[in-house]
């Protein structure tokens, strides 16, 4: 029953990975990746680690995709428009997922990869969490906040409108001035 669980929930992870990359609303993207959070947290439960499933549907899907929620529709992103170089773009991916599974097979042929102990009680408390998050893991866990924050600000900068003011007829009508033509 466990594997039949684990296929279904991780073909369904990957599944909603992809619609997360592929379509072109950003607000089907990002509820997309909902989907995919709640599927992992679902195969960490199934991994013997129920605190990091519940961790990950609290922190990640409860907060982190909500605060992108919140940045989409604030900034009022509509569908994603056709660029130029979007066919280079397209070769580039097409390469490096060449080069990604070629790498993966070639690990397979071969056989090198190294046994993975199995998990204990101790390996996934919430005590030995704490002690590698905190002591060996804060630097990469502070530049993951870091980036966030650039990202939500890079997100309000790059949606300014040009001219250098992001006011609109509401904002001058509340203030008691006449909207621009």
């Amino acid at each position: 029953m466990e594997t039949l669980i684990f296929f279904l929930f991780a073909a369904l992870a990957l599944g909603s990975a992809i619609v997360v990359v592929v379509h072109k609303s950003p607000v089907y993207s990002t509820l997309s990746l909902v989907l995919t959070l709640f599927s992992t947290a679902v195969l960490f439960v199934l991994l013997g680690a129920p605190f990091l499933g519940a961790l990950q549907v609290l922190v990640y899907a409860g907060a982190i995709v909500v605060l992108f929620l919140f940045v989409i529709m604030l900034l009022n992103i509509q569908t994603e428009e056709s660029a130029h170089g979007a066919g280079a773009q397209r070769w580039v991916a097409l390469l490096g997922a060449v080069i990604l599974f070629g790498m993966l097979g070639l690990g397979f042929w071969r056989g090198g990869f190294a046994q993975v102990s199995p998990l204990t009680a101790e390996s996934v408390s919430l005590k030995a969490l704490a002690t590698e998050l905190f002591s060996r893991y804060l630097l990469p866990f502070e530049i993951v906040g870091l980036l966030l924050l650039v990202a939500v600000i890079g997100a309000t900068v790059a949606a300014r409108r040009p001219g250098g003011t992001n006011t609109d007829e509401t904002d001058e009508i509340a203030l008691g001035e006449e909207p621009a033509p």
